[in-house]
This record gives C-alpha cells, sequence and structure tokens, in this order.
C-alpha cells in the first residue's frame, strides 16, 4: 500500500507594512522639545514656611504649586500626561486634544495645546468658575459644558472620536504618566527643598485627590526612597474616595459632585492607589473654606479651597503632635491661587446660597492658632 506523500503547505508570502512618517516624527521632536523646554523652565516651586508659634516644634510648610505658568498643581500633570501621550503615538499633528476637567487640568493642557500647536477642548460641569473658563479660552481652548460633573467622561470619549482626536483622560492616566521614581517630580522636590530644614524629613505629607496622581506619586516616592514619612489624603465632602478607601471598595459611587473645585469625584477614579496611602480624612467644606481665609492671615494671599482642604487636614495633625509633644515637621500643598474663586469661596452671598457656615471652624481655627489644639 503507497503512504501518501503529506502535501507541502504552501509558501507564505513575506508582509512587510512600513508605517515610518519621516513629517510627523520632525513634528514629534519638535512638540516634546517644547514641551521639555516648559519643564526646565518651571519644574520647581517654591516651599513656604507658614507661620505658627515657636513653643509649638512644629513646622508647616506649602509646596505652592500656583507659581506654574498655569497658576495650578496641574500645569506638572498636564505636562505629564502630554509627554505620557506623545511618546504613545496618540497626539497627533491637528486632531484636537480632548479632556474631561474640573477646570485647572483643562487650563494647563489648554496651555500645552498651543505649546505644541494642536487644538483643545475641554469638556466640564456648567459649575465651573467663570474664571476658569476664562483662562482656557485664553490658553486657546474651547470649552464644552455639560450639566452633571459624572457626565464628562463620556462626553469628551464621545468628542474625540467625532473629531478624530485624543481623549487624554487624566483620571486613568495621572498615576502612570508620571516618572514616581524621581525625574524632578514634586516629591523629589519637596526632600530636596527640606534638607536643611530643623525637621527635613517630614512626619507627614498631606495631599488631596482629584485625579489621585498627586498622592500616589508622593506615596511610591516615599516607599521607594525608604523613608517613614507618611502620606495623608484630605477629601472633601460628596466625595467617593474617602468612603471607597475606607470599605476598601473601588466601586462606591456618590450622588453628587464636589463644591470643592479640582478634588473629589463622583467615583473612585483609576488614578487614585488607595494601596499607598497611610491615611485619609474626610474634611467638610465649610472646614476648608475657613482655613484658606486663615491662610489669607498668615501668608497675606487667597488660595483655592482644594489647598484649604489639605490645610485642615495638616493642621489636626500638628494639633496631635503638639498635645503629643512631639516635634517635627508636616508638608501640605498650594494647589491654586484664590484669584479663581474670588466668585464662590470668598464670596459670603455664594456661601449662604450652598448653605456653608464657616462660623464654627473659624471659631476652631482661633482656637487652635491660641492653644495650638484643633478642638
Amino acid at each position: 500500500m503507497t503512504v501518501p506523500t503529506p502535501a507541502k503547505p504552501p509558501v507564505q508570502a513575506e508582509e512587510d507594512v512600513d508605517r515610518y512618517d519621516p513629517d510627523y516624527r520632525g513634528w514629534l521632536a519638535a512638540a516634546l522639545s517644547k514641551v521639555q523646554a516648559d519643564a526646565n523652565r518651571s519644574s520647581d516651586t517654591h516651599l513656604l514656611a507658614v507661620p505658627l508659634p515657636l513653643e509649638w516644634g512644629v513646622e508647616l510648610y506649602l509646596k505652592d504649586e500656583s507659581t506654574h505658568p498655569t497658576g495650578s498643581l496641574k500645569h506638572r500633570l498636564a505636562r505629564s500626561l502630554f509627554l505620557h501621550a506623545l511618546c504613545n503615538g496618540w497626539v497627533r499633528p491637528g486632531k484636537p486634544v480632548v479632556e474631561a476637567s474640573s477646570g485647572s487640568t483643562a487650563i494647563s493642557e489648554a496651555y500645552f495645546s498651543r505649546l505644541i500647536g494642536v487644538p483643545f477642548i475641554a469638556v466640564m460641569a456648567e459649575s465651573t468658575s467663570l474664571e476658569k473658563v476664562r483662562l482656557i479660552e485664553f490658553h486657546g481652548g474651547r470649552c464644552h459644558f455639560v450639566q452633571n460633573p459624572d457626565e464628562v467622561y463620556d462626553a469628551a470619549a464621545d468628542l474625540a472620536r467625532e473629531t478624530g482626536g485624543h481623549y487624554m483622560d487624566q483620571f486613568t492616566y495621572a498615576e502612570r504618566a508620571t516618572d514616581w521614581r524621581g525625574n524632578n517630580n514634586i516629591a523629589e522636590s519637596i526632600f530636596e527643598q527640606m534638607s536643611q530644614e530643623r525637621h527635613p524629613e517630614p512626619d507627614w505629607i498631606v495631599a488631596t485627590a482629584g485625579t489621585g496622581g498627586t498622592s500616589a506619586t508622593l506615596a511610591r516616592y516615599v516607599r521607594y526612597t525608604g523613608r517613614a514619612t507618611g502620606i495623608c489624603v484630605a477629601d472633601p465632602e460628596n466625595s467617593a474616595f474617602f468612603p471607597g478607601w475606607r470599605e476598601r471598595d473601588p466601586s462606591v459611587t456618590t450622588n453628587l459632585g464636589s463644591r470643592i473645585e479640582g478634588i473629589g469625584r463622583q467615583r473612585v477614579e483609576a488614578s487614585f492607589i488607595g494601596s499607598s496611602i497611610d491615611r485619609m480624612m474626610r474634611v467638610p467644606d465649610a472646614a476648608a473654606i475657613a482655613a484658606i481665609r486663615l491662610l489669607t492671615q498668615l501668608l497675606g494671599r487667597r488660595t483655592g479651597a482644594s489647598t484649604g482642604t489639605g490645610l485642615w487636614a495638616a493642621l489636626r495633625i500638628i494639633s496631635e503632635m503638639v498635645r503629643a509633644g512631639r516635634q517635627g515637621s508636616v508638608v501640605s500643598l498650594i494647589c491654586d491661587g484664590g484669584e479663581r474663586y474670588l466668585d464662590k469661596y470668598y464670596s459670603d452671598e455664594w456661601l449662604a446660597a450652598n448653605g456653608i457656615d464657616i462660623g464654627p471652624y473659624h471659631r476652631r481655627l482661633e482656637a487652635f492658632m491660641r492653644t495650638g489644639v484643633l478642638s
């Protein structure tokens, strides 16, 4: 019996798909150079010492992120997001960058979009402050408004598809776009600036969370460098971050949006790395606003209420240290300037219309400045 010879497999034709685009690569190199040049000009910011009674033995420092070219902590994030997206090939010449933002990130992304010559569209809630809208448009961006804050994600993704642009999605990519090991990130900068202070390694660094990217960078860096500094995240009312962290349940959502612009989300964002956080505090909005009014007295300048949220938590920690007779230092952040919120957090009419009474918290802060105890 003759055994049939197996059929030879057909010879496969070689394939070669070459998508190398020298014009695009030239544009990309120029865009990256412009973004990196901005980092050389503006990557570091001042570390301010807040005057507290010397007998307490505790120092408070605020990293002043409002001095960035776009006036907020989000300038660092936007630069990292653009470098990440450009190197991934996501941002293309002539195609818009689209972002879901409560304001400050959009201002910074509008700045970088104009810097590299692409259009920018910000998707935000109708309640965003008018000054933030003005600044986005000043930097060449366009604003697209939605009624509810939780609608911004889908609206931004839809706009990106419709326009052929790129949805930057800060809430997903914030923690992975930043090099948390160093490279002049905010954590490395803080520790370098603290190196000559009386207590150079802070007992605590207090941050707030909009995406979660800043707290993730801080927490990873202190672990990577073997430091004992604790990382505390202060969270406003109506935010899902605190209950999600407390219950170890990232599926937690809330029904209302945060009144403190820039921080607090109705869902636990992908960039919030709760397992890296040592402590969280929920801070009443009235306490945050009372805190920034105290800070105006101490520093002679206005800041946004996200700064006040972190400041209230920092003062609570300082109160614990004073009570325990423990010396040391605490660092928090000035997230942005108060000029953007003159019609909100610095307006007694706005406070009354929103049912916010800062009186009890103001009195508690007055007592704290006398005694070192925040009751």
